[in-house]
């Protein structure tokens, strides 16, 4: 059994809400071993001997039955989410002012320079994620980066707790 962390894309904004305890439930009628939750913004973890494939499309499939819509779900291991935490490229910045924007795909090489409305945020490639430091926090930026259009970012902070979290269920 391998330890994994779904990260769902635009849950509980507006109109998309879900409810932590229905996520749990999807998960649990998935066949997805010790399902649990962490804060309210989609983030959900498990054990499974499926491939990251096979779980992205169960749950993609799934969410996109009960909430009536298409959700975005990235996949990562317990192991690479340790790793994206330690390849923080601003560790020595205030985790809640530093995100990563994980992605299906390694970004593209041109990533950072299609970035738009850059006012004081560094942006950092990684193997699967954009990392950005907000200097003045992320609610007033205007940063734009067509390549993390479909990914969903989680602030340093909510990182480095799945990777704890997520290797508990090892």
């Amino acid at each position: 059994m391998t330890a994994f962390v779904a990260l769902l894309r635009g849950i509980n904004l507006g109109k998309r809400q879900l409810k932590m305890d229905d996520l749990k439930r999807i998960a649990a009628k998935l066949g997805l071993d010790s399902p649990k939750t962490y804060i309210a913004s989609g983030n959900l973890l498990f054990a499974s001997d499926k491939t990251e494939k096979a779980l992205k499309a169960a749950l993609e499939k799934a969410l996109g039955e009960h909430m009536g819509a298409t959700v975005g779900v990235m996949i990562r291991t317990a192991k690479e989410m340790a790793a994206i935490a330690k390849a923080n490229p601003f560790d020595e910045e205030p985790g809640n002012k530093v995100v990563a924007i994980f992605l299906d795909d390694a970004p593209p090489k041109d990533a950072v320079d299609q970035a738009k409305n850059i006012a004081g945020e560094i942006i950092r490639v990684g193997k699967r994620e954009i990392y950005v430091h907000f200097p003045d926090g992320q609610g007033r930026s205007k940063l734009a980066i067509p390549a993390a259009a479909k990914g969903t970012a989680r602030n340093m902070n909510s990182v480095v707790k799945l990777a704890e979290m997520a290797a508990e269920l090892q």
